[in-house]
């Protein structure tokens, strides 16, 4: 079972990948037809969600998979929608309130998983 997860996580992270660097060869190989507009964004977003799918989805410490996946998202999402924001070209009522809440999202994620390290740190160090 691990190897076909590792199979599914890998496919899912190229093709993940491959949205974000190239939606409209992926749209044009995959539905026959050139993404267009809204859609080059969308791909994108789904790109990242793919990413973070196969980052939580690796096998490992099955309690921190899904932390890292979320990690993933929220920093890729923020990222990728600032970008979108300062280029001025897809930018809807809410994509600066959904830009701040992954940025703080993320903050509050990094400082947790901070906190983790710190703590099982000291808690090496101390037994």
């Amino acid at each position: 079972m691990k190897k076909v997860l590792i199979f599914a996580a890998i496919g899912e992270a190229v093709t993940g990948v491959a949205l974000l660097l190239v939606p409209l060869l992926v749209g044009q190989l995959l539905f026959g037809v050139e993404l267009t507009g809204i859609a080059i964004p969308v791909a994108r977003v789904l790109g990242i969600a793919l990413v973070a799918l196969s980052v939580a989805c690796y096998p490992g410490e099955a309690a921190s998979r899904g932390f890292y996946g979320m990690l993933t998202y929220s920093l890729l999402a923020t990222v990728y929608l600032v970008y979108l924001g300062l280029a001025g070209e897809w930018v809807g009522s809410l994509l600066w309130p959904a830009a701040a809440i992954h940025a703080v999202s993320t903050f509050l994620l990094a400082v947790a998983w901070l906190k983790e390290r710190q703590f099982k740190g000291t808690k090496t160090h101390s037994d």
